[in-house]
């Protein structure tokens, strides 16, 4: 429905992509419902970003997106202690690092814009 295979392959290659797959039908069954858990939480995070970008309080705003800078900061430190041993991502982790210290730095840019307005 999603297309999944064909975005595995593309994201991690085709070899990676078997593997990842799972051998058995219960492992590919867990590995359903892994992604259909993740594009909930994906879903739900849209809607909480969605909510917080209507509320004024600039306090609030500050403390959410230092948080999601603590988030993705944290993400980079997972892929660097332990996502780079799994031999079947080790060659996307440093491409995911990097989007992790890209997406904290937009929420610093954020926290910077917004201090900006607060002192003028």
């Amino acid at each position: 429905m999603f297309y999944l295979k064909e975005i595995s392959v593309f994201g991690h290659g085709t070899k990676t992509a078997q593997k990842l797959m799972g051998s058995t039908p219960h492992d590919q069954l867990l590995i359903q419902i892994s992604d259909s858990f993740a594009g909930l939480l994906v879903f739900v995070i849209g809607l909480l970003l969605f909510r917080v970008a209507f509320v004024e309080d600039r306090a609030f705003q500050s403390f959410f997106s230092k948080g999601c800078v603590l988030l993705h900061v944290s993400m980079a430190l997972w892929r660097v202690y332990f996502e780079r041993r799994l031999d079947n991502l080790a060659r996307d982790w440093p491409r995911q690092l990097v989007g992790n210290f890209v997406l904290a730095l937009s929420w610093v840019f954020f926290l910077i814009y917004s201090w900006r307005e607060e002192y003028d």
